[in-house]
């Protein structure tokens, strides 16, 4: 069994369980080469995966909803205008849900964006862990600063490297 321990939050133990909701549109992109399964083994170190989404714009091809679904996720398609803020919107709002559920210890996200600072301060509110996973460029202090840990993603055949607030 694998426990990490922060000296801030004490014990986070695999029988945690965990949300996880990742920003497809900013972290799901070919520059960046991610294996979503690595990611998701990633995630489960924190905790049971009660649940584990992608969420998408309307943009997203059928190829890669298919290949989301076969990595173990639940892939969301946000339908709305042509800007990401939809996607943004809606995994903030997942996020929120998240931390009123009781049944929820951890509240994963992957992104690099700050635009998740308020949903994640909800969290902290409710007492929710927060782990964000992230990838440079463009990987959010703010972000990172309000996450109880933090990993640093890389592209295939590279390993993340983690970091403890």
């Amino acid at each position: 069994m694998i426990v990490l321990f922060n000296l801030n939050k004490g014990r986070l133990t695999s029988k945690s369980n965990a949300a996880f909701y990742i920003d497809g549109p900013n972290i799901i992109r070919k520059e960046f080469n991610l294996d979503l399964d690595e990611v998701r083994k990633l995630a489960q170190r924190y905790g049971r995966l009660m649940e584990a989404k992608v969420f998408l714009n309307q943009h997203a091809s059928d190829k890669l909803i298919e290949a989301i679904a076969n990595q173990g996720f639940e892939p969301v398609v946000v339908l709305g205008g042509e800007s990401d803020a939809d996607v943004d919107v809606a995994l903030a709002v997942a996020v929120v849900e998240a931390a009123h559920n009781k049944d929820i210890d951890t509240i994963i996200i992957g992104s690099r964006d700050a635009d998740y600072l308020p949903a994640l301060q909800v969290a902290k509110k409710y007492n929710k862990r927060v782990v964000v996973m992230g990838i440079e460029p463009g990987f959010s202090k703010a972000l990172q600063h309000v996450a109880d840990y933090v990993e640093f993603l890389n592209g295939r055949n590279s390993p993340p490297r983690r970091q403890h607030s």
